[in-house]
C-alpha cells in the first residue's frame, strides 16, 4: 500500500472507512458517555488511564502504564513499515458543568469541557479499527493516552520518561481536536495552527500608606495601571501587522480598603503567538516595559516577574497537512474540508514531537468541529465567523459536542494512520 500527499489512491480512502465502519460504535459511544460522567483532573487520569489499557488490551495491544505519571503507550506492531503515533489527551477542567447532558459530569466542579473524553475515545476507536484490520496495513502504531495537556505539563513528562527510548520512534505523530463548528467538517491547517502560550505572573513593590497622604508612599496601583496600558503598545507598535500575537492582562489584584494606597500590587497576564521567534521578542519586551515602568516611579525593589507555565507553538508539518488532508478529501468529500488558519489556542502536543537533540518529528494536528447542527443553524449570526462566537466552545460549562463526531473522529484518524504508513520510507528503514 502506497500513496503520495498529492493524490492517495481511492482504495485507501475506502479501506480506511471500511475499517472504521467496523469498529464497535455502540462501544466507543458507551465510553464516551462513562469518561464524561466522570471526568478526572490534569494528573489524577487513574480511571480514565485503566479504561485505555484494558480496551488497548482487549485488541490485543502491548499497552504500558505510568509513562509520565498516568500515561498510556500502547504498541501494535504489524510487519515492517512506517511507524506513526497517534496521540488523546485524557484529563478534564475544574469547571462545573451545565450542558444538561443526560450524562453530565457526576464530580462536583470538574468537567470534560475541552473534549478529552471525546479524543480518548476516538483513541480507543481507532485502535480497534487498525487492531481488527491488520490484514489492510503493515507497519507500527502508538497509542498515546495522555495525561495533564491542561497544565502544558503531561507532554514533557511523557518524553522526559523515555517515551522515544522506550518505545519505536515514530515517523510522525498526529493528533485530532474536537472544537466549535458545524459537525460533519475536517479542518486542516498547514504551518502554524496553534500558538505559543505563556502565563506571567508580576509583583510590583510600592511603598504602602494613608490614601490621604499619597505623597509619602509609592503607589503600586499606578505603577500597574502604567504597565497594562503600555504592555498594549507591544503588539501594536513592535508586532508587524502580518504576523498575529496576543498580550492579555487577565488578573490585577491590589489593595484592602479605599482609604489605603497598598504595598504591593499583583498582575497576571497571557502571552501568545504563532513562532518562538516572535513569543521570545515579547516576552523580552514584557519585562523591559515592567522593569521600566517600576524604575520610572522610582521603585527600589522588584518586580517580580515568574513565568509559570508556556507552551511551544504548534506548526504543522506541510507534507504530511496535505497528506492527510487529502485522503481525507478523498473520504468525506471536498466540501467537508476547511482552512480556518492558526488559532490563538495552545497545546503541548509538540512537546512530544522533540527529540533531546533539538529535532523535532513531523506531526499534524487538525480539528473535528463538532457543534449540532440546530444549535449551530439556530445560532445568532449571518456568516460563519458569527455564529462561531455564539455557539458553546471548549472551556465553556455547556460544551457539548455532537456524540456522532466519535465516529467521524475514528474515520478521520484511521484514514490518516493508514495514509502515513503509506507515506514512504521509515525512520528506522532509511537509518535514520
Amino acid at each position: 500500500m502506497r500513496s503520495t500527499s498529492e493524490n492517495p489512491p481511492m482504495d485507501l480512502a475506502r479501506t480506511a472507512l471500511e475499517l472504521a465502519a467496523a469498529h464497535d460504535s455502540a462501544a466507543t459511544h458507551h465510553l464516551y458517555r462513562e469518561l464524561h460522567a466522570r471526568p478526572e483532573l490534569s494528573g489524577a487520569e487513574h480511571r480514565t488511564a485503566a479504561r485505555v489499557r484494558t480496551a488497548l488490551r482487549a485488541e490485543g495491544i502491548d499497552c504500558t502504564e505510568g509513562v509520565g505519571g498516568t500515561g498510556i503507550v500502547g504498541v501494535l506492531a504489524n510487519g515492517p513499515g512506517r511507524t506513526v503515533l497517534v496521540r488523546a489527551d485524557m484529563d478534564a477542567l475544574p469547571v462545573t458543568e451545565d450542558s444538561g447532558l443526560p450524562y453530565a459530569s457526576t464530580v462536583d466542579g470538574v468537567m470534560h469541557a475541552c473534549g478529552h473524553d471525546a479524543h480518548t475515545a476516538m483513541l480507543v476507536g481507532t485502535a480497534q479499527a487498525l487492531a481488527r484490520g491488520r490484514r489492510h496495513w503493515s507497519g507500527t502504531v502508538l497509542f498515546v493516552a495522555q495525561p495533564a495537556e491542561e497544565t502544558g505539563e503531561g507532554a514533557s513528562a511523557m518524553r522526559d520518561d523515555g517515551l522515544h527510548q522506550r518505545f519505536p520512534l515514530p515517523d510522525v505523530l498526529l493528533a485530532q481536536h474536537v472544537s466549535a463548528g458545524p459537525i460533519g467538517l475536517v479542518a486542516h491547517v498547514e504551518g502554524p495552527v496553534l500558538a505559543a502560550s505563556a502565563s506571567i505572573d508580576i509583583v510590583v513593590h510600592g511603598r504602602g500608606g494613608h490614601g490621604s497622604r499619597p505623597d509619602t508612599t509609592t503607589d503600586p496601583i499606578v505603577i500597574g495601571a502604567a504597565i497594562v496600558g503600555r504592555l498594549q503598545s507591544i503588539v501594536a507598535r513592535e508586532i508587524a501587522p502580518r504576523e498575529t500575537a496576543v498580550v492579555t492582562v487577565g488578573r490585577f489584584h491590589a489593595g484592602s480598603a479605599n482609604n489605603i494606597i497598598p504595598a504591593t500590587a499583583e498582575l497576571g497576564l497571557t502571552v501568545r503567538s504563532t513562532s518562538h521567534e516572535r513569543q521570545t521578542q515579547i516576552l523580552a519586551a514584557v519585562q523591559r516595559i515592567v522593569r521600566a515602568e517600576c524604575e520610572a516611579a522610582g521603585v527600589t525593589t522588584g518586580p517580580d516577574l515568574r513565568i509559570v507555565k508556556s507552551m511551544p507553538a504548534t506548526v504543522n508539518d506541510a507534507r504530511v497537512a496535505r497528506n492527510v488532508a487529502a485522503v481525507h478529501t478523498r473520504m468525506f468529500g471536498g466540501n467537508r474540508i476547511v482552512d480556518p488558519g492558526p488559532a490563538m489556542g495552545s497545546e503541548d502536543f509538540s512537546e512530544l514531537a522533540r527529540l533531546p537533540d533539538g529535532q523535532t518529528l513531523p506531526y499534524h494536528y487538525w480539528f473535528l468541529p463538532s457543534t449540532p447542527l440546530a444549535v449551530w443553524n439556530a445560532a445568532p449570526g449571518q456568516s460563519p465567523m458569527e455564529r462561531f462566537g455564539n455557539v458553546p466552545s471548549a472551556h465553556s460549562p455547556d460544551f457539548a459536542p455532537d456524540p456522532s463526531v466519535l465516529d467521524h473522529g475514528v474515520a478521520a484518524m484511521t484514514g490518516a494512520v493508514l495514509a502515513e504508513l503509506a507515506s514512504g520510507v521509515s525512520r528506522a528503514a532509511s537509518g535514520s
